[in-house]
């Protein structure tokens, strides 16, 4: 089989990918802050990295896949002054800030059950290694370390290349970061933060350093280093990433594991590291302090099924810009209507061996394309001319249509067409009234009866039923 060739971000080169530890595949992919609900280009980043590891899995490779979730330490903005995101959180909302974490950490969870992302290994919650944490900075050399007033902070002159990864030695990338009185260089940062005299925070520990919270960068390195060992084999998160935390990260793993220059990928902690690129979104909803923010929720109360929106993430290759609209994710449905239709035909077939000279060709182009910095865009097409391919055994087709659909995970064999049907939340009429009128209706065009049939379409019509007469999908209605 062909081998699996993945972008490196580190390096901007292609790269036959290697495992650390034969047979394995160690992921470690940064999680979500758990202060808001996450929005449809958060979740794309985990769309990205479940397909990563459905492909690391369907190429043999035995995976472990951690992702974080960051419950302390991430404040407002990229400054290391300021307030924690969960503290202003439970501050405005008047709560615990324990629970206002477990709330938006159970939101976070089923927006990825919704789209068949399958769960990590292990979700590490930040807190849960705060005394890791403490040890892991106390064994980094005093030279890569310094306190003032507000805390510990890492010296980024004191390691080799650092902001490699994201090529900017320049204040494009140093421009999000605020000046903090005492910092030796302007992209130094904090390892730990103490609590400002006076104050006292709902999440702070002792240490060393006074007593506070650590620097939001500092967990992903403790939690990598922890689950995974160093050096694990790749790293993921959103191109954000690439330019402030991720340096940061890779700056904290040189210094503890007393590692020189980046031209040893194996150096930053990890052999690969991936981002995907953003969803843009041109009304200015993707940001979360517009308020009513593009959630999958909003999505789904619009009446779209979730898995439209991962076969939308999954029509762009992951390293290009995705542009959200709603035409666009109605076209995905639209397109999902038709595989699930095809694949239905396949339901009641037990699976047999895929090997069959009809799909040679299109397996090849599937693998081709998945081993070939994961395309999904062109294993899309393979998939669908496999579910096209007719006077072939299904037991045989449902085999290749299952494997390609391991990877994809559109989980087209266990969609229906009725859970594909645009119903909004707000909809007052239910289902069985919509299908009741729709068998008298038909009743009535096969009595020719049309006044009464036109009778029932305006009524339907009325309550926000479109009746889609001849649709070649076999349809019938949606609600709009």
């Amino acid at each position: 089989m062909t081998d699996l060739k993945l972008f490196n971000s580190l390096t901007r080169q292609i790269e036959t990918f290697q495992p650390v530890h034969q047979g394995e595949a160690r992921v470690y992919s940064c999680g979500p802050t758990v202060y808001n609900y996450p929005h449809i280009g958060n979740m794309r980043a985990y769309v990205f990295a479940d397909v990563l590891g459905r492909t690391l899995s369907w190429k043999g490779h035995a995976l472990k896949h951690i992702i974080n979730i960051t419950d302390v330490g991430h404040l407002t903005d990229d400054a290391d002054a300021g307030e924690d995101k969960l503290e202003k959180a439970a501050a405005e909302k008047a709560q615990s800030i324990w629970d206002i974490a477990r709330h938006f950490t159970e939101a976070y969870w089923a927006d990825v059950k919704a789209l068949n992302i399958r769960e990590p290994a292990k979700w590490s919650v930040a807190t849960d290694y705060i005394a890791e944490m403490i040890a892991f900075v106390e064994a980094m050399p005093e030279r890569h370390l310094y306190e003032i007033d507000s805390g510990l902070y890492f010296d980024t002159s004191s390691v080799a290349d650092y902001g490699r990864l994201a090529r900017a030695v320049t204040e494009e990338g140093e421009g999000r970061i605020e000046t903090v009185e005492g910092k030796r260089n302007a992209a130094d940062f904090a390892i730990w933060r103490k609590t400002p005299v006076g104050e006292k925070r709902q999440m702070e520990w002792d240490s060393p350093w006074g007593r506070g919270a650590p620097g939001w960068h500092l967990e992903c390195s403790v939690m990598g280093e922890k689950l995974l060992g160093f050096p694990f084999d790749i790293h993921t998160g959103g191109i954000d990433h690439r330019e402030i935390h991720h340096p940061n990260e890779i700056a904290q793993n040189q210094a503890f594991c007393g590692c020189g220059s980046l031209d040893e990928a194996t150096h930053s902690g990890a052999r690969i590291w991936m981002h995907n690129n953003f969803l843009v979104e041109r009304s200015g909803k993707m940001s979360k302090s517009s308020g009513e923010f593009l959630r999958l929720q909003l999505l789904i109360d619009k009446g779209y099924h979730p898995i439209a929106y991962r076969l939308m993430c999954l029509q762009a290759h992951y390293r290009s810009e995705l542009e959200f609209s709603w035409e666009g994710l109605q076209a995905a449905l639209t397109r999902l209507k038709r595989m699930v239709m095809l694949a239905q035909r396949l339901s009641d077939a037990a699976p047999t061996s895929p090997d069959h000279p009809k799909f040679a060709a299109l397996r090849d182009k599937f693998a081709n394309a998945m081993t070939d910095d994961l395309n999904t865009a062109i294993a899309l097409t393979a998939l669908e001319e496999s579910l096209a391919v007719k006077k072939v055994d299904a037991g045989i087709q449902r085999a290749v249509i299952e494997d390609m659909d391991t990877v994809l995970g559109l989980g087209l064999l266990d969609l229906t067409r009725e859970e594909l049907r645009i119903r909004p939340k707000s909809a007052e009429i239910s289902e069985a009234e919509i299908e009741d009128a729709l068998a008298r209706r038909k009743e009535a065009r096969a009595a020719k009866d049309f006044a009464q049939s036109d009778a029932l379409r305006d009524d339907l019509g009325a309550k926000g039923v479109e009746v889609m007469d001849g649709d070649p999908l076999g349809w019938e209605w949606k609600l709009g």
